[in-house]
């Protein structure tokens, strides 16, 4: 079932009937991405750290793993009953939970307002938000960047009817920037540091003060419900996979650089722009109702999602907790 039958099923108000692969019981599904706003659940991976936890609650577990492209087919995976735990941003988790897609909030995979930014050419003359009027501006419909371009026009007294705006995905933006098919583009890591890297491109704004750009884990109702333990483990993990980036960037860049797809040397350079604790703050829940609402405004959700409900605190450990 594609994530659009399922919104025009949920829509006509019908029942929702998937029929869920067959899985083993001591098994525990994660969806990624290969991006490094998920870094730490790569590091836990190769250092073992998972199964090291899962041990300590019910050894054997079997972990299987799949990687997509963005949060979309997630939501679809986890429709699909495929998935236990899922990384993706906050918009296109709250789509999913909008449409009816059975999820808790339990971590945040990652933070940081300068891994999202609107910029433009290098040799650009835009300077501030306001002369993006009339502009060609690119943006990936859906995504967390959206909210951050809304925000971005918005304090230079412009909306989305104030520019061309132009559907695309993340990757190609900067190129388009740098042919000259377009003015500007609202984008994320690893875009940023590696067209910056080339001074092919320059950042007009990024979310400091406007966006904390935060990304999260999602784990299905019924296994959280069944499984908490194990849930709670995985966290542990994440929170351990983390703290290595914290301590040794360099050495946790060499061993996740072919999960991210980035060279070492660039992707230590975009760690620094993050903050992995997994743990959920009081504002980070703040910002989720702000996301919400800016989806639920411009027509991305239908249904309102109460997010306190939602988010459920108790799985990741507190911050500094060892």
């Amino acid at each position: 079932m594609t994530l659009r039958t399922l919104i025009a099923t949920l829509a006509l108000g019908l029942p929702l009937l998937v029929a869920a692969p067959a899985r083993a019981a001591d098994e525990i599904r994660f969806a990624t991405q290969p991006i490094p706003h998920y870094a730490p659940i790569f590091v836990a991976k190769h250092k073992h750290w998972i199964e090291e936890e899962l041990a300590k609650v019910k050894p054997g577990i079997e972990l299987k793993w799949a990687s997509f492209a963005a949060g979309p087919p997630i939501n679809e995976s986890f429709a699909a009953g495929q998935q236990d735990f899922g990384f993706l941003g906050d918009t296109p988790a709250l789509i999913g939970k909008s449409v009816g897609i059975d999820t808790k909030v339990v971590g945040l995979s990652s933070s940081g307002p300068k891994s999202l930014a609107v910029v433009v050419g290098a040799g650009s003359p835009i300077a501030s938000a306001k002369e993006l009027k009339g502009k060609k501006v690119a943006v990936t419909k859906g995504s967390y960047a959206q909210h951050l371009l809304a925000l971005v026009l918005e304090s230079g007294g412009l909306g989305f009817a104030d520019v061309e705006l132009v559907n695309l995905p993340n990757a190609e933006i900067a190129p388009a920037i740098v042919a000259g098919t377009i003015d500007a583009g609202a984008v994320w890591e690893p875009v940023i540091t590696r067209f910056e890297t080339q001074q092919a491109v320059r950042v007009l704004a990024d979310g400091t003060g406007l966006k904390k750009g935060i990304l999260v884990i999602i784990a299905a109702d019924d296994f959280l419900k069944a499984k908490r333990a194990q849930a709670e483990a995985v966290l542990r993990a994440y929170a351990r996979g983390a703290a290595f980036i914290r301590a040794n960037p360099k050495e946790a860049a060499a061993l996740v650089s072919t999960d991210t797809n980035l060279p070492a040397d660039l992707l230590a350079q975009v760690f620094a722009k993050f903050d992995y604790t997994p743990a959920l703050a009081d504002e980070d829940v703040v910002e989720l109702k702000k996301s919400e609402a800016y989806s639920r405004s411009i027509g991305l959700i239908k249904a309102p999602v109460d997010v306190e409900s939602w988010v459920d605190r108790g799985v990741a450990p507190a911050r500094g907790a060892k």
